[in-house]
């Protein structure tokens, strides 16, 4: 039985035409369309299939399993993964023909040892770290990883097919440590080719520098939230502004509505009391379907064409709305968020309801709710 009470439905054909939109954003530049974390909680092999529809000619996967699984769906594009640790199955990694990531001298050794075992020369980029400080190797340590690398591409173990990097600020647009990292990384790919490296694509903006710092395009930018119609930058360059549509729809059919009397105290610890005779309609998503528990009192919530705030907490499966003179009976539907085109929130507006950011909204819907797919690949 696939039965639940709520679904997050997602719209294929908006992360196709925002696709076609950052593509626009960036006309010299192929797009990798990053689809980690499920694709931000959309669904990894739907939401891939739906970017390459709007032009995307790479994917971009953090975690192993999720490239293996979208050549296991049959996707053939170009994929990037990065994120593993020793001994991570990187001799399947290049059987099925995927481009990795080398962080660390550690990792480039696994990566030529993979290559040797499979017979395959490996597509390697080489990750510089340009001051976010996480993944990569800053540029000293990382020269002398690309000598390694371009000894071991004389050999024809692998192929330095890329250099990348991360920014950390970009979308603080005209922070100085934008260009700051790009300076660290132009200086990376000077070095990089006068080596000898046989480099194909040269990547540094993320979804926020794709849509506003065209001077880091270089070959390729990695759009992630901004793929899924959400902008990373909702202050300076809102998605209408910028031309993106969210592509989920988060809602649910409510379960138990009743009257209740003033005075009366709604979900553990009545942190919310009603204030005159009202409705109260329970809402059958929880903080184990990703309903984040801090949105208890504040986060909005469509029904009946209107938007109400969650009264009291958050439980494990449900929650409840005081919806005072609305007519509402069990079973309407009662929308979380969605692109708001209907006049319900987006999850932006539970972003800042709650004190977080948009990508957090979406990508932690738990898999316990069923994805209903909308457009032209559904």
């Amino acid at each position: 039985m696939n039965y639940y009470p709520g679904r997050a439905v997602v719209d294929l054909d908006a992360i196709r035409d925002n696709v076609t939109v950052l593509r626009e954003r960036a006309p010299t530049a192929q797009v990798m369309a990053v689809v980690k974390g499920d694709a931000y909680g959309h669904g990894l092999v739907p939401a891939a299939r739906a970017a390459l529809r709007g032009g995307a000619t790479w994917l971009g996967a953090a975690q192993v399993p999720e490239a293996l699984a979208l050549r296991a769906a049959g996707i053939t594009a170009p994929v990037l993964t990065w994120l593993y640790g020793p001994g991570a199955p990187l001799a399947q990694v290049l059987e099925a023909g995927i481009d990795i990531s080398a962080p660390a001298p550690w990792a480039l050794a696994e990566i030529a040892d993979a290559a040797r075992s499979t017979g395959r020369t490996a597509r390697v980029h080489l990750k510089v770290d340009t001051g976010l400080a996480r993944g990569g190797s800053f540029l000293e340590d990382w020269t002398a990883m690309l000598t390694r690398a371009v000894q071991l591409q004389a050999d024809g173990v692998v192929s330095v097919v890329g250099v990348w990097s991360h920014l950390a600020r970009a979308d603080e647009v005209d922070h100085p440590s934008v260009l700051e990292q790009f300076d660290v990384f132009a200086e990376a790919v000077r070095r990089a080719e006068a080596a000898g490296a046989a480099l194909e694509v040269r990547h540094l903006a993320n979804s926020a520098a794709t849509i506003a710092v065209p001077k880091v395009h270089y070959d390729l930018v990695r759009p992630g939230i901004a793929v899924y119609g959400l902008s990373p930058m909702p202050l300076t360059h809102p998605s209408p502004q910028v031309g993106l549509v969210p592509a989920m729809r988060l809602e649910a059919d409510l379960h138990v509505v009743k009257d209740a009397g003033p005075g009366q105290g709604v979900s553990y610890g009545h942190t919310y009391t009603t204030s005159y005779p009202t409705t109260l309609a329970t809402v059958p998503l929880g903080y184990a379907d990703g309903i984040p528990r801090r949105a208890s009192n504040v986060a909005p919530v469509q029904v009946a064409g209107r938007q109400v705030r969650i009264a009291g907490r958050v439980c494990m499966d449900q929650f409840v709305l005081d919806v005072r003179d609305l007519s509402v009976a069990a079973g309407d539907t009662a929308v979380l968020f969605g692109s708001g085109s209907d006049g319900e929130p987006t999850a932006q507006d539970w972003a800042d309801a709650v004190g977080g950011i948009s990508y957090e909204i979406v990508t932690q819907i738990g898999p316990r709710v069923p994805r209903v797919y909308r457009g032209e690949d559904a």
